[in-house]
């Protein structure tokens, strides 16, 4: 083996090293060892490293990861012209609802939030900055697919799958597609307890100038205040006036 191949095969292990200690919440080396199948003493050098880089802590026999992703992530994130132009689009938009105000681009075929703004009646989610979900069962990862080409929608199904979040969730390439032309017709998308029993959301994409979607606005609320006329009218008007003044915003900023 080159050595080149080598330091592949060594990067490749400490990333699931990494993933491991992200899904365990921290551990020791031999309960990582365990959890990946490798050699303990491979674990130790990999985290001795990991400590010195400053990307992982050790608290007595158990490492956790730092906090240093969240610098760099949170650097790249407030980069990005989305982000900067979206943002106080988000804060305004959150007061005059009330709601739970998303946005979001993607990456890897996956859904990521890259900021939130709650508004005085928000629901209280488990959706952090940074965090991964399936496009197709939120508002705003359709409405990302369906200004995709088709193309780049088959790629995200052959790689991650239809899973199936709740009941209503769409679980077959056939529905996915229907669903997509829908959302183009009208200009957002809906998520009717698709991604979480009890919530429902809205959203619209935010487009470039050839209409490829860079990312999406979202409004997030309970069902019992996400009715039919408010939810697919008054709220949809909204989220779609303020996706296009982002976009307008971002083709001159």
């Amino acid at each position: 083996m080159s050595q080149n191949s080598s330091k592949v095969k060594s990067l490749e292990t400490g990333f699931r090293i990494f993933e491991a200690l992200d899904e365990l919440g921290g551990a020791g080396v031999t309960e990582l060892a365990t959890e990946i199948g490798v050699a303990k003493s491979t674990v130790h050098d990999h985290l001795v490293t990991m400590v010195e880089g400053g990307y992982v802590l050790k608290e007595g026999s158990e490492y956790r990861i730092s906090l240093k992703f969240l610098d760099h992530g949170g650097r790249q994130r407030d980069n990005m012209g989305l982000y900067k132009v979206a943002r106080p689009e988000l804060r305004e938009l959150a007061m005059d609802t009330g709601e739970l105000v998303n946005l979001v681009t993607e990456e890897r075929g996956l859904g990521v939030y890259l900021d939130l703004k709650r508004g005085e009646n928000a629901v209280n989610l488990d959706t952090f900055l940074g965090k991964r979900e399936h496009l197709h069962s939120t508002a705003a990862g359709k409405t990302i697919l369906a200004n995709r080409p088709e193309s780049f929608v088959n790629d995200v199904i052959e790689r991650h799958g239809l899973a199936g979040e709740t009941e209503q969730t769409v679980t077959t390439p056939p529905e996915l597609f229907d669903e997509l032309d829908v959302v183009r017709e009208r200009g957002f998308a809906l998520d009717r307890e698709e991604q979480l029993r009890g919530l429902c959301c809205v959203a619209a994409p935010i487009t470039d100038d050839e209409g490829y979607a860079l990312g999406a606005l979202s409004i997030s609320g309970p069902k019992n205040r996400m009715q039919p006329d408010r939810l697919e009218n008054e709220l949809a008007d909204r989220v779609t006036q303020v996706a296009n003044v982002i976009e307008v915003n971002l083709a001159y900023s």
